[in-house]
């Protein structure tokens, strides 16, 4: 038996880098995965239909995470059509870069909307009918940490908030046996952070394994802390980044 058979996974911002990874990879250990996108359908649905043809059960979902009411209604159409969440994934996010000088009252609301206020609306629609030993997983960066360079306090602040989210939840509903992690990646190669930039030199000089990580890489975190192996680890942090924080 695999180790996430019968467990229906949801997904936000499932269907491109670490999220496309941790799609198919919680669905190769038998979950039943749904993936959410906002503007990414063709690349949400890619991925769907590979986990299909790979003998895995998953479909896509238009969710926009910076609308709570339409996150909300996904959610509640899920759990309506395939029963209660086990496993929540929350990975969507986004990266405002720019000086402080330049900083607007509305770059600070839509990041915060899509990296702080979109992890909560979600547990909350997820929480009250998760079986006991469920999972809220949320992706956040090592930059919570260590800034690294300018331009980034944003993300910084944005990312920094979730590990009191995580700390307070996963207080919340341990009486349930639910599990709420957060997964801090550092230099992951994506389409949105690509390894063979100037940056990723940079980053790659101060990294104690030299080396960018994979979407793989994060994706199996996730699914160690989705499965019954991960059942006592709860409110903490785990960053997984190469060693650049160390």
């Amino acid at each position: 038996m695999k180790r996430l058979e019968n467990k229906i996974a949801f997904i936000t911002g499932g269907g491109r880098g670490m999220g496309a990874a941790i799609s198919k990879r919680l669905a190769e250990e038998g979950a039943t995965v749904v993936l959410t996108y906002s503007k990414s359908k063709e690349k949400a649905e890619a991925v769907a239909a590979e986990i299909k043809a790979n003998g895995g059960q998953a479909s896509a979902v238009k969710a926009d995470s910076i609308d709570p009411k339409a996150l909300t209604a996904a959610i509640q159409k899920t759990i309506t059509e395939l029963g209660p969440i086990d496993i929540l994934v929350s990975n969507a996010g986004i990266y405002i870069g720019k000086e402080f000088e330049s900083h607007t009252l509305e770059d600070y609301e839509e990041i915060m909307a899509i990296n702080v206020r979109a992890i909560y609306v979600a547990a909350l629609a997820v929480a009250p009918s998760m079986p006991n030993n469920g999972r809220i997983i949320t992706i956040g960066s090592n930059m919570a940490e260590n800034a690294v360079g300018p331009q980034t306090t944003l993300y910084t602040m944005s990312k920094a908030a979730l590990t009191g989210f995580t700390r307070g939840l996963a207080r919340d509903l341990g009486a349930k046996g639910i599990t709420v992690n957060l997964v801090q990646p550092g230099p992951i190669n994506t389409d949105m952070n690509p390894s063979n930039t100037d940056l990723a030199d940079f980053l790659r000089s101060r990294m104690a394994l030299s080396d960018y990580g994979t979407g793989e890489d994060i994706a199996g975190l996730v699914a160690y802390l989705a499965s019954e192996e991960g059942k006592f680890i709860t409110g903490t942090a785990i960053t997984i980044d190469g060693g650049l924080n160390a």
